[in-house]
C-alpha cells in the first residue's frame, strides 16, 4: 500500500512540486486532505503548522504523523522510512539540547534528526521528557545527579539519538542498583567461630606479645590482619571486616588475653622482636663533624693578621684573595736610619727571609729574622680533613694534662695575639718609629706599598688610595717614581727667587 501524504499549503510551489515528485518516485501518494494515517509534511515554528496540529494532531489518530518537509529527503537517503519512534501516546517526545552541546552544526544536526523520527526538540529543560548533554564535561554530570531522582525525566548523551533510531526505538539507560549498605533485613551476620577466635589469637600474640605495651585495640593492628587478606594463610580474614574483629577483641578480651598469654608462653618470644607491631628500623645516624679547636697561638695570630691596623686596612685588593694560604712577609723590625736620609714618615727596615721551615703542627711556614716561624694559613681541604680528628683529650681526676693543654717553652705569652699598630699622623708627618711589629705580618700587598712610600718619599696614604683606584702594583710604582722625578727636576724656591 502507497504512504500517503499531505503537504502544508502555504509552501513555494517550486518546493510542492519537488515534494510531490520525490514521493512519486519513492512510491508514496500526494492527498489533497488530511489523511487518517500518513505523514503530513510542515515546515516548523510556522503559524500554520501549529494550526494543522492544533485541528489534526490527536491521539485517537496514532499513525497520523506530523513530521519537516525534509522528511522526504532524509528518507530518500537513507533508502526506508524512517520510523516514528520519538512519540509516546501519539505525542511527539520533548527533547531539550543542553548548552553543553556547543557546535552549532551539531545541534542542527541532532535537532533535525529528532524531528524526522517524530520528536520535539524544542523544549525548556524543565518541560522536556530527555535533556541531551556532552558526556564529556562536567554539566552532563551535574545533570545527571540533578535530574535521576525526578520521574519521567532522562539525562541522556547526544550518542543516545542516534543509537535509539538504528535500533528503531527508544531505550533510555537503563538503573543499576547500588549497595548503600549494611546489612539486608532478615540476612544472619556472619557468626564468629572457634576457629575465628584462635586465628585472630595468634595475630595478636605475633604483633603484640605483652599487653602492657598498648596497642590492641587500636584500628591499625585490625587493618594490617585485613591486608593480608591475598595471602593464602590469610584466608579466613575475608569472613570478617576489620572492625568486626576489633570489636570481637575488644568485647572478649579479658578471656581472648588468657589464650594469647598461652601461645606467648608458648612460644617465649622478646620484646622488640622483628615483626611486632610497632617496632620500626631504627633510622641511619648521620656521622658528626668535630670542630678542632683553635690553637692559642698561631690560630689567634692568623686569624687577626688581616686588621693590623685600627682606622685603615691595606687588604682592599690584594693577592691574598686570588693566593690563599701565601704566606705573608714579616718585617722583623723597623729601625730608624741613623743618617735620617729618606722621607722622615718612613724608615729604612730589614726583611731577612731565609728559607721555608715546618711548624709544630705539621704547616708549612717561613723562618724570618732569627728564628721565628710564620705558619703559612691552610687550604679549606686541609681544615676539613682536620675536622675529622678525635675529639680533644681532657683532665680526669689527678691526672697529668693532655699534652694540648700544656704551654711550649719557647712561647711567650706576652707576644701571643699581638697586632701591628700604626700610630696617628699629625699634620701629615708621623712620629719616629712609627712602625712596630711584634709576632703578626703584612700582607705581601701591604708590604709593596710600605716599600713604595719609602723608596719614593711619600705618605702610606697617598699610596694607598692610588693603589685603591688602580689595583695593579706596578702601575703604582711607576706612577710615584715618575712623580718624585718630577718634584726633582723642580727649581729651588731660592735658585727662583735670585
Amino acid at each position: 500500500i502507497a504512504v500517503k501524504f499531505f503537504i502544508q499549503k502555504d509552501l513555494s510551489t517550486e518546493l510542492q512540486a519537488e515534494l510531490c515528485e520525490t514521493i512519486t518516485d519513492l512510491g508514496g501518494r500526494v492527498e489533497a486532505k488530511v489523511p487518517r494515517q500518513g505523514f503530513i509534511l510542515i515546515q516548523p515554528n510556522s503559524n500554520e503548522a501549529e494550526r494543522l496540529k492544533l485541528c489534526w494532531e490527536s491521539p485517537d489518530r496514532p499513525d497520523r504523523h506530523f513530521v519537516p518537509y525534509t522528511y522526504v529527503e532524509a528518507c530518500k537517503i537513507a533508502g526506508m522510512l524512517l520510523k516514528q519512534i520519538f512519540v509516546e501516546n501519539g505525542e511527539a517526545i520533548k527533547f531539550h539540547i543542553d548548552s553543553s552541546i556547543a557546535n552549532i552544526n551539531a545541534r542542527a544536526a541532532l535537532s533535525a534528526r529528532i524531528m524526522n523520527s517524530g520528536g520535539d526538540p524544542g523544549a525548556s529543560a524543565q518541560t522536556a521528557r530527555v535533556i541531551l548533554a556532552d558526556p564529556n564535561t562536567e554539566i552532563f554530570q551535574h545533570l545527571v545527579k540533578s535530574y535521576q531522582g525526578v520521574p519521567g525525566k532522562y539525562v541522556e548523551s547526544y550518542l543516545w539519538v542516534k543509537k535509539c533510531i538504528e535500533r528503531g526505538t527508544v531505550v533510555y539507560t537503563p538503573l543499576v542498583y547500588k549497595n548503600p549498605g549494611g546489612r539486608r533485613p532478615g540476612e544472619e551476620r556472619t557468626q564468629f567461630t572457634e576457629e575465628d577466635e584462635e586465628h585472630l589469637c595468634k595475630w595478636i600474640a605475633a604483633k603484640i606479645p605483652y599487653k602492657e605495651t598498648g596497642g590492641r585495640t587500636g584500628n591499625r593492628l585490625y587493618q594490617q590482619l585485613c591486608d593480608m587478606a591475598s595471602d593464602p594463610e590469610f584466608a579466613w580474614v575475608t569472613r570478617h571486616t576489620w572492625q568486626s574483629w576489633r570489636e570481637r577483641y575488644k568485647k572478649n578480651s579479658q578471656r581472648l588475653d588468657s589464650l594469647i598469654q598461652a601461645i606467648v608462653e608458648q612460644k617465649k618470644p622478646t620484646l622488640g622482636e622483628k615483626g611486632q607491631y610497632g617496632y620500626v628500623r631504627k633510622p641511619e645516624e648521620k656521622p658528626k663533624r668535630n670542630r678542632k679547636r683553635k690553637d692559642d697561638g698561631t690560630s689567634a695570630g692568623a686569624s687577626n693578621d688581616d686588621d693590623f691596623l685600627p682606622t685603615r686596612t691595606f687588604t682592599s685588593i690584594g693577592y691574598g684573595d686570588a693566593y690563599p694560604g701565601c704566606a705573608r712577609r714579616a718585617p722583623s723590625s723597623w729601625n730608624t736610619s741613623p743618617s735620617g736620609a729618606g722621607h722622615p714618615h718612613l724608615h729604612n727596615h730589614q726583611s731577612n727571609v731565609n728559607q721555608l721551615q715546618t711548624t709544630a703542627d705539621g704547616s708549612i711556614g717561613l723562618s724570618v729574622g732569627q728564628n721565628s716561624v710564620i705558619p703559612v694559613r691552610k687550604s679549606p681541604a686541609e681544615e676539613e680533613m682536620e675536622d675529622e680528628e678525635a675529639d680533644w683529650e681532657v683532665k680526669v681526676g689527678n691526672d697529668p694534662p693532655p699534652l694540648w693543654g700544656k704551654r711550649k717553652a719557647s712561647e711567650d705569652p706576652n707576644e701571643n695575639g699581638k697586632r701591628v699598630r700604626v700610630l696617628e699622623e699629625t699634620n701629615g708627618h708621623a712620629a719616629s718609629g712609627a712602625f712596630r711589629s711584634q709576632g703578626p705580618i703584612l700582607h705581601v700587598v701591604d708590604q709593596s706599598i710600605l716599600d713604595i712610600a719609602r723608596e719614593f718619599q711619600f705618605t702610606v696614604e697617598e699610596v694607598q688610595k692610588y693603589y685603591d683606584r688602580c689595583g695593579a702594583m706596578d702601575r703604582t710604582r711607576a706612577r710615584f717614581k715618575k712623580m718624585r722625578d718630577t718634584l726633582s727636576a723642580l727649581a729651588d724656591d731660592s735658585d727662583n727667587a735670585a
